[in-house]
């Protein structure tokens, strides 16, 4: 029997992918830095060995599946070719695997994850399903009808798949490291649609996606008029955000998420009209109002000095200004105090000015040092370049979380994709 060998397996997409495989039935080890990350609970909770990185973990008979974060020079990359195993990167592997399914692919700049989280929540309740999301889960079933993967544009990698469905949730300039424009990123996405076997479900309400070109019908959601599915009569209560759909401008039904925020209802939208087309029924579609969230995306805690903490993965303009959103419209009698981590210099420098205006929309803001990549330069910029663009903004170090304890009645969204989950714990040790 084969063994499956991970190289990077602590990475959100590989330790999803690992569980899989192993969920199947597979025989699957791994190897990463010695540094803890959160993806390794589920690891350890599925018995899945994980090896510091050495090239003596490369050996005949196993089966290379390496992630996408490293290059040709890695120890066990070289060492794998040398050996002439079976080697595939991660997405290639991905790419070959879902074609035993029903595959159904979510793409988009924002909104990824939680969507393939939401859409995986409601089809596991219809029929077996496997699922990898972006936040490190995965669940491998056999014999299953639906196989749910986050499909991600970075370096073009969801080129190697070939789904039955994609749901593409909007169009954006991001990866300023690897995109040049938000033309470059446009054709990427294009390019995707013509390998989509059976329809595409888009944000109508997305300029770019309105020009998306298939050989498959596209079917479009979203608020405004002219959308195949649209969201209307919005209503927020404690319950969450109720909104009645109508098809085609024919009320279909009226459904309840338990999140907030616009964004949130456009997710829910996506993942009901993939679900009619399906033919599946109403009732079993409106499993949406369970949905516990995914890992990362709008993660919260009551804390004390009538605050709430929310962790959230947000680390682009947009989806900073989305969350912001979602609290005010959750908590509308707390004030907004943002900590953001800037992930990368190339973003940082990219959208300086677009970080300095979202981030204002809250009532404080915090600054941490920017999380760069090892693949860049990071002398472009300092932190301080963005706080000089934010009237009021602070500068926040580890060791001076005690700070954020001043800001009573509040809510503190700690946000990046970095590692700006240190300062919540720091902060939390207070």
């Amino acid at each position: 029997m084969t063994t499956y060998h991970f190289i990077g397996i602590k990475g959100t997409g590989m330790s999803a992918l690992a569980q899989i495989l192993a969920d199947a039935g597979e025989n699957v080890q791994g190897s990463d830095v010695e540094k803890r990350f959160f993806t390794q609970a589920a690891l350890e909770e599925k018995q899945i060995k994980i090896l510091p990185f050495s090239e003596e973990n490369i050996t005949e008979g196993l089966t290379i599946i390496a992630g996408n974060a490293f290059n040709e020079e890695h120890e066990e990359v070289k060492k794998a070719k040398e050996l002439n195993i079976p080697f595939y990167w991660y997405h290639e592997f991905l790419g070959e695997w879902l074609q035993q399914y029903i595959s159904i692919g979510v793409t988009g700049t924002h909104g990824k994850t939680s969507t393939t989280g939401l859409l995986s929540h409601v089809l596991k309740q219809v029929a077996p399903t496997s699922y990898l999301i972006g936040d490190g889960t995965g669940s491998g079933r056999e014999n299953s009808k639906y196989f749910v993967f986050e499909a991600c544009e970075y370096r073009r990698h969801f080129l190697a798949y070939k789904p039955d469905y994609a749901i593409m949730t909007n169009i954006d300039f991001d990866h300023p490291d690897y995109f040049t424009n938000l033309e470059d990123v446009f054709n990427a996405f294009q390019e995707m649609a013509m390998q989509v076997k059976k329809g595409i479900i888009a944000c109508g309400d997305d300029e770019q996606l309105q020009h998306i070109q298939a050989k498959v019908p596209v079917m479009y959601y979203g608020f405004a008029e002219g959308n195949d599915f649209q969201a209307k009569n919005v209503n927020v209560s404690e319950e969450g955000t109720q909104f009645d759909v109508f098809i085609r401008g024919t009320f279909y039904e009226t459904f309840l998420i338990s999140s907030y925020g616009d964004h949130n209802v456009l997710n829910a939208l996506a993942v009901i009209t993939l679900c009619h087309y399906e033919q599946i029924p109403a009732e079993q579609i409106k499993s949406i109002y369970t949905f516990a969230g995914v890992k990362r995306r709008f993660s919260e805690k009551q804390w004390k000095h009538d605050q709430v903490l929310i962790d959230d993965y947000a680390h682009h303009p947009k989806e900073i200004e989305v969350t912001i959103e979602a609290a005010r419209k959750k908590y509308p009698n707390k004030d907004i105090v943002a900590i953001f981590q800037p992930h990368t210099f190339t973003r940082t420098k990219t959208f300086l000015e677009d970080f300095a205006s979202s981030l204002q929309k809250a009532d404080y803001v915090f600054l941490c040092d920017i999380f760069g990549s090892a693949r860049e330069n990071n002398n472009m910029l300092k932190i301080e370049d963005l706080q000089s663009k934010i009237d009021g903004s602070q500068l926040l170090q580890i060791e001076e979380t005690t700070v954020l304890k001043e800001y009573g009645n509040s809510v503190l969204i700690f946000m990046g994709a970095g590692d700006i989950q240190k300062f919540q714990e720091a902060y939390e040790q207070v």
